[in-house]
């Protein structure tokens, strides 16, 4: 079920400050950039209004001055994989719609940005989009305070809006196709909860359905998003003699490499070990088997929350029902399931 972030303002612009001193915006740009005529009066009005409403003057303040904005700014963990790919295409895609530039800042090794790195990013855009999991929450809501912020794929975070595909029913309904039409019994899950929020409601989702049916959780394989996870991870079922029939991976780069490291040992996929994975990259589609898998509208996302920071720094909002974009199971024949022009995968 889609839940919506609280609906409170992104914090002061560079409008409610010319209000709250009593002048014009031009005026509050001139005072910010030091350039101009403006008399010691005015410059105090303007000064002690920054700092009453919490304004966090930036490089972008002689755009708003006369009504543009002109940058926005995206923080991810890395650009490895499809799924960063396709959210920054999204993102800039929308951004180029309405002549903005992206100004594109990735984690330190361990997957965070710390809080000083983050504030110096945001006082050079108009507005900001963080992947959940990247930044401190209490650095988010200092910034959110301050201006338009959307964390992506995160965690709810008070005050702080968020924009995020849905994960943990789609999750569910995978788990449950490989039991009630498969059969299985001994699913685990592939990938670490602790990584990411989206990972964890992915879990959640799989735990929640293997609890309903009484069948005891097993302690997921715990891991990175990468190729070389999902051949770690093979290599640990393996080496425990494949006490699995079934494996839901946390994405679809660590399914294909753990299905293609199995094959290789001699486990038939789906005939001995069914699997899964998420986000339906192009080779889902085209491997043998077809891997099934969740697709959700990743570049889609990322359009979609460029174009919320455009109408939030403009203050052109207008309805903003979604805040979690459906996802859906799309079967193929690593499940189990036959594929169109190819005999059903578990037949021996």
């Amino acid at each position: 079920m889609a839940t919506h972030a609280a609906r409170t303002p992104a914090g002061a612009t560079i409008y409610s400050v010319a209000d709250a001193a009593g002048v014009s915006i031009a005026t509050v740009s001139r005072v910010i950039q030091g350039t101009g005529a403006v008399s010691e009066r005015t410059r105090t009005k303007v000064l002690d209004a920054i700092e009453r409403l919490d304004y966090m003057p930036t490089a972008a303040a002689r755009s708003l001055a006369v009504r543009q904005h002109e940058a926005l700014g995206l923080v991810l963990p890395e650009l490895s994989g499809p799924y960063f790919s396709e959210l920054l295409m999204g993102f800039e895609e929308a951004a180029a719609e309405h002549r903005l530039s992206v100004v594109l800042s990735l984690a330190e090794h361990g997957g965070t940005l710390d809080a000083d790195r983050f504030a110096r990013l945001a006082a050079t855009v108009d507005g900001i989009a963080v992947l959940g999991g990247v930044v401190d929450d209490g650095a988010l809501r200092r910034i959110a305070r301050q201006k338009p912020l959307l964390v992506v794929a995160g965690a709810e975070t008070p005050g702080v809006d968020r924009l995020a595909a849905e994960n943990t029913t789609s999750s569910a309904a995978l788990t449950a196709h490989l039991l009630d039409a498969h059969g299985r019994t001994r699913p685990v899950f592939v990938g670490d909860p602790d990584i990411a929020p989206d990972v964890r409601q992915r879990f959640e989702g799989f735990r929640g359905v293997l609890q309903e049916r009484g069948i005891a959780v097993p302690d997921p394989l715990r891991g990175g998003l990468r190729e070389a996870d999902g051949v770690r991870a093979a290599e640990r079922l393996l080496a425990d003699g494949m006490p699995a029939d079934a494996v839901v991976c946390a994405n679809d780069e660590i399914a294909l490499a753990l299905t293609t490291r199995l094959a290789g040992a001699g486990v038939g996929v789906p005939a001995d070990v069914a699997v899964t994975g998420w986000d339906d990259v192009m080779a889902a589609r085209y491997v043998r088997p077809g891997l099934t898998t969740v697709r959700q509208p990743v570049r889609e996302l990322g359009g979609l929350v460029a174009r919320r920071l455009h109408e939030r720094v403009t203050g052109a909002t207008g309805p903003q029902d979604e805040s979690v974009l459906a996802t859906r199971v799309v079967i193929r024949g690593s499940c189990g399931c036959p594929e169109p022009g190819h005999p059903d995968q578990r037949a021996t």
